[in-house]
């Protein structure tokens, strides 16, 4: 049987989190004979969004997340892609899968997963599910991880907007969708609340995921050279796999791209284009995964809204790159407006 941890580890967990998210899990969708809607005594299950692992942003943290809970807890663990073109009714059938196998608890990564995790988690009462990025699903079993990425992207105009010659900036959006329009709206209040000269060229890639927005690199980088072409010299993009070919027409044109969720400049997939990643827009997907794994081990397991923002740590801006993290004058300003929004005198539009 699973045991309980009757001791916090969450400062180990903080530290181990920056690992780099370079490692490959299992996707075995292997059933078990048992049809016991009880809650198992396997580990952490994760399902991914589209883009899948190795996106080296979104489900890459996801991925951080559970691997830091299979080191801390020394469970058994699995992760599993998406298909092309799959039904709510494909997703539903993946959760119920790993939650009769006995995974506990079972994350859907993305909003996609709304219905099927409501589903599933009417049908295995005793599982914990979550879900990141969706507040939708209100069950008992059932915990919505959710941030405040317009937060970030506040901080994330900032820095644009003091970094920016032009005074042109741009954004690149996956999918025209509530949620990546949260990232919009922060980004252009930080930089407009910053250099009111400044001009923010928007642009989405697709008005669905099944049309690639969040898994088509060729998609970003021609966005982004579009925008490049129109004087934009810093780009930041919340396109998920996407936003790998808005760095890439970033680094090739010479000049900023702003990475997305994970710290960017530090994935190995990315290295060659690193020195142009003046910095990212992060979301910590890792802590809230594996945060949920730890309250199902210590046998309180979350449930209801969770959610991550500038105050608790959980979203921020990445400073790997020295120019940025040197920058005396912008860190000043990041300070500064990150006060004012964790204080309530700045209050971050989402729309």
């Amino acid at each position: 049987m699973r045991r309980v941890s009757r001791i916090a580890v969450a400062g180990a967990a903080t530290a181990s989190l920056a690992l780099a998210l370079s490692a490959c899990g299992g996707t075995s969708t292997e059933a078990s004979s048992s049809s016991d809607s009880k809650g198992g005594d396997k580990g952490l299950a994760i399902a991914y969004d589209v883009g899948g692992k190795g996106d080296q942003s979104f489900n890459d943290a996801a991925f951080a997340g559970l691997e830091q809970a299979k080191k801390e807890f020394g469970y058994q663990t699995q992760d599993i892609e998406p298909t092309e073109g799959e039904t709510d009714a494909d997703k539903e059938q993946r959760l119920v899968s790993l939650a009769k196998q006995g995974y506990n608890p079972v994350i859907g990564v993305g909003y996609a997963y709304a219905t099927a995790v409501k589903e599933a988690a009417e049908q295995y009462p005793d599982t914990t599910f979550g879900i990141v990025d969706d507040s939708t699903v209100q069950l008992k079993n059932v915990a919505d991880l959710v941030f405040s990425e317009e937060q970030a992207s506040y901080l994330a105009g900032v820095a644009a907007a003091k970094s920016t010659k032009t005074n042109v900036v741009g954004f690149v959006g996956g999918v025209d969708i509530p949620l990546i329009h949260k990232f919009q709206a922060g980004f252009e209040q930080g930089v407009k609340d910053t250099n009111p000269k400044a001009k923010v060229l928007t642009q989405y890639l697709t008005q669905t995921a099944e049309e690639g927005g969040f898994s088509s690199p060729d998609k970003g980088k021609s966005a982004a050279e579009g925008q490049i072409e129109k004087k934009a010299d810093v780009v930041y993009a919340a396109a998920g796999l996407s936003g790998q070919g808005v760095i890439e027409a970033a680094a090739a044109n010479k000049v900023w791209a702003i990475g997305v969720d994970s710290d960017q400049y530090q994935q190995e997939a990315l290295a060659k284009y690193k020195d142009a990643i003046l910095t990212s827009a992060m979301k910590d997907v890792a802590k809230a995964v594996y945060n949920l794994a730890q309250s199902v081990e210590d046998g309180k397991p979350e449930t209801g809204i969770v959610r991550g923002d500038l105050k608790s740590g959980e979203v921020g801006l990445a400073a790997s790159n020295p120019t940025f993290k040197d920058d005396t004058k912008l860190q000043e300003a990041l300070k500064t407006a990150k006060e004012k929004i964790i204080s309530g005198e700045i209050k971050v539009k989402t729309s």
